[in-house]
């Protein structure tokens, strides 16, 4: 990482680690918790990221993910808990957190009646990037972004996947050492999608730290870990392939069955039967340990369904996200 231009702002604050592991985090939360009036946004949120990790947060809208992203950017003041970021306590010194990460919010942040070029300008010197380094840096951006030959042309014009890959270039124009991506790539066609992730590794292979919301469970298995956040709570978190295998607390199962809506009510009913979910034109259904497959076939013949045998299958990141979900919605109503 290149030196960044500006003042330097004050020293780190320590926090409490609770763990030799995230003495040397990058970003670090712990108990970080965020109310508005009787709302509790983020509720105790624990976290630690390591340097070059890109960490993928997922969850239902409104269960958090944005509002955990702008604590940690220094843009809200936690109600209770502590977080640092680069070192810095997001509480206490916001403004050395900003000026060491990059930010890219849910809503597209360039400015539309600007070149491409403008707005890189606008944002160098907003983030005090030396004269010297300036026209490497844009360069870097233009072509990172894939906009050689387009430098001049108004942002609005462009295409969705190039203006977010500007927005990032953008973002990283003063080299910080973490980016926050708030759903960066919502409403981007899937090939552009893969380029911009492949952007994102490229930093994170440079030793840039990434936390990145996203809605797309295929997004989610490019990331080395993922946090799943509910109703402002972290429910679990892993590498894709350990949230897989130990997460669902039972056998996944897929039948063909027609018609979907009949076998999904038999099915649901079933002895041992923890979920039934339509995955287009089958069902997935998870059965508890301790019962077999022959209740699922008979189920189904007693609703007098046609149906495929059950076959066993490898739980999908979307199974395990809808079940963890669940799970939790269920143990907040015990404990109503």
């Amino acid at each position: 990482m290149e030196e960044r231009g500006g003042a330097t702002p004050a020293g780190p604050v320590a926090v409490p680690d609770g763990g030799n592991a995230a003495a040397d985090a990058v970003v670090l939360a712990r108990r970080l918790t965020k109310r508005f009036g009787t709302f509790t946004a983020v509720d105790r949120l624990d976290l630690t990221i390591a340097k070059g990790e890109v960490v993928g947060f997922i969850g239902p809208n409104g269960a958090g993910k944005s509002t955990a992203i702008r604590l940690l950017c220094g843009l809200l003041k936690p109600s209770a808990g502590h977080a640092s970021v680069a070192g810095f306590d997001v509480g206490t010194q916001p403004e050395a957190v900003r000026a060491h990460i990059g930010y890219m919010s849910q809503k597209f942040s360039l400015y539309g009646d600007l070149t491409c070029r403008e707005n890189l300008r606008f944002f160098a010197g907003i983030y005090r990037v030396p004269r010297a380094v300036l026209g490497e840096r844009m360069r870097f951006a233009i072509e990172m972004a894939g906009i050689e030959g387009r430098e001049d042309t108004l942002v609005r014009t462009l295409a969705g996947g190039w203006r977010q890959r500007l927005a990032l270039g953008c973002a990283i124009l003063h080299r910080p050492p973490v980016l926050f991506l708030d759903e960066p790539t919502s409403g981007v066609e899937p090939q552009a999608r893969r380029r911009f992730w492949d952007l994102i590794h490229r930093l994170a292979g440079q030793g840039v730290t990434v936390l990145v919301s996203t809605h797309y469970m295929d997004e989610a298995e490019y990331c080395n870990r993922i946090a799943l956040i509910d109703a402002g709570r972290l429910v679990a978190i892993g590498s894709p392939g350990e949230l897989r295998e130990r997460q669902l607390g039972g056998t996944l199962y897929e039948i063909s069955c027609e018609p979907l809506g009949e076998a999904i009510d038999a099915l649901q009913a079933a002895p041992g039967v923890l979920d039934a979910s339509i995955f287009g034109d089958r069902l997935h259904v998870l059965l508890a340990s301790g019962h077999d497959e022959a209740s699922l076939v008979d189920a189904v013949k007693h609703a007098d369904v046609e149906a495929s045998a059950p076959v066993r299958i490898a739980p999908s990141l979307e199974d395990v996200f809808v079940q963890l979900v669940a799970r939790a919605e269920r143990e907040r109503g015990e404990a109503a």
